[in-house]
């Protein structure tokens, strides 16, 4: 984290307008994170009673967005795509140059369309996170519009106290949403089905969860650290008519890497066209 930006962060206000399933995952992160005072926390939702929860841990909870906004530094976005639009242009007359930076989250709104209800004195970011943020595992990627350095850094400050952040290109957001977002979702169905596995080869499901969970966080953790190829690893771990071969071998034979890779390409296709 760059110098300076960490003391900054606990006096940021911070407003989530839109507190539904990513919202409510980057908030949790950002309490557990402990770098941000639960008073300069600030939340919305219509239904503010699904809120309840958070009531009594000093964060401020409303339906006002604009409340919200008038109270925030860096304000987040977090609402549905048909939805966004109608949210923005409620709170536009509130943003003040200077004061805000304004975050969407919302999947398919780019920034040129923000910039259509937002003036360019507003610094814009789209960042795409996913719920893993809860647990300081995410990967945020960043792009954005009119900002500065210190504006810059004070995003991704943020987003990596909630796992990683790396800037990208806005022409491949659509794409960081399908593989980092939508991926925990693919991730947890080749967890679930390695659980099924273990649990048909003898182990209660408890057990076997419990062993695939950290399997799969070593492997990761094991590119990360190593930053080598998948299959440089994988070489370590296959050895001549051995036990691992068969089952990739098997796994191949059935179309594994290719159905992982159509999924994410129908995925992509999918978004792209809405």
């Amino acid at each position: 984290m760059p110098p300076g930006i960490k003391k900054t962060m606990k006096k940021t206000k911070i407003s989530i307008i839109g507190c539904g399933n990513i919202g409510l995952s980057i908030l949790q992160g950002i309490i557990k994170s402990g770098s941000v005072e639960k008073s300069n926390l600030i939340v919305t939702r219509r239904n503010i009673n699904e809120l309840d929860q958070w009531k009594n841990k000093g964060i401020l909870i409303t339906s006002d967005n604009a409340e919200a906004v008038q109270a925030g530094n860096l304000i987040i976005i977090a609402v549905k795509p048909y939805n966004f639009k109608n949210v923005l242009s409620g709170i536009r007359n509130h943003l003040q140059p200077r004061k805000h930076i304004l975050i969407s989250l919302t999947a398919g709104i780019n920034i040129a369309e923000i910039r259509k209800i937002v003036p360019v004195s507003i610094p814009v970011f789209r960042v795409m996170p996913n719920i893993s943020a809860s647990v300081a595992g995410s990967i945020s990627c960043i792009c954005y519009d009119h900002a500065s350095k210190r504006e810059c850094e004070k995003v991704s400050s943020l987003f990596t106290l909630l796992g990683t952040s790396m800037f990208i290109g806005e022409e491949l957001m659509d794409s960081a949403t399908i593989l980092g977002a939508c991926g925990i979702a693919y991730t947890l169905r080749f967890i679930r089905a390695m659980t099924q596995a273990g649990i048909q080869i003898g182990f209660d499901s408890k057990t076997a969860n419990a062993i695939v969970n950290q399997t799969v966080r070593g492997a990761a953790e094991l590119l990360i650290e190593n930053k080598q190829h998948p299959e440089f690893e994988i070489d370590k771990v296959t050895t001549p008519r051995g036990c691992t071969i068969v089952g990739l071998n098997e796994m191949e034979h059935n179309g594994f890497s290719s159905s992982l890779i159509k999924g994410i390409v129908a995925s992509f296709e999918k978004c792209i066209s809405d």
